[in-house]
Formats: C-alpha cells, sequence, structure tokens
C-alpha cells in the first residue's frame, strides 16, 4: 500500500530549540542563534506570535530547516 503525504498549509505551532536537555526526554540541538548570541530568547516559531526569519520548515520526522546566519525576506511572513 502506497503512503500519501500531503502538505497542508496553515499550521499553528510552538517550535523551539532552547529548551535545557534535563527537562525533555528526547535528543535536542541548540538553536545556533541563541548560542552565537549566548542566549536562549530566539524561537522557530511562536504559535499566533511570531516566526524566526531563519526558520525554513520542518522535515519528517522531526527535523527542523534552519538557514542560519542567513535570513531572506522570503522567510518572513509579510516580507
Amino acid at each position: 500500500m502506497e503512503t500519501t503525504i500531503q502538505k497542508l498549509k496553515g499550521a499553528n505551532m510552538d517550535i523551539d530549540l532552547a529548551t535545557p536537555a534535563a527537562d525533555i526526554a528526547w535528543q535536542q540541538d541548540a538553536c545556533p542563534w541563541n548560542q552565537a548570541e549566548s542566549t536562549n530568547s530566539h524561537r522557530c516559531a511562536v504559535k499566533n506570535v511570531s516566526l524566526c526569519p531563519h526558520f525554513r520548515g520542518v522535515e519528517y520526522l522531526d527535523t527542523l530547516l534552519c538557514s542560519y546566519p542567513t535570513a531572506t525576506k522570503a522567510a518572513i511572513p509579510g516580507a
């Protein structure tokens, strides 16, 4: 049986790579922007609020696509 995968627009979710490893039960890479600035303030996507200019999407299975340090207007909503 063939699996059908659809690309659906309008997902509204929270995504970050800033949670301390001790607080989660899975492996997680650190946000390169947070690492460069020694902070935990940057988030990939904040539900109903914002989208990081470096965020490029999510691939199966929970792999984030990030363009840091390059940002383009195409990644910024309304730009």
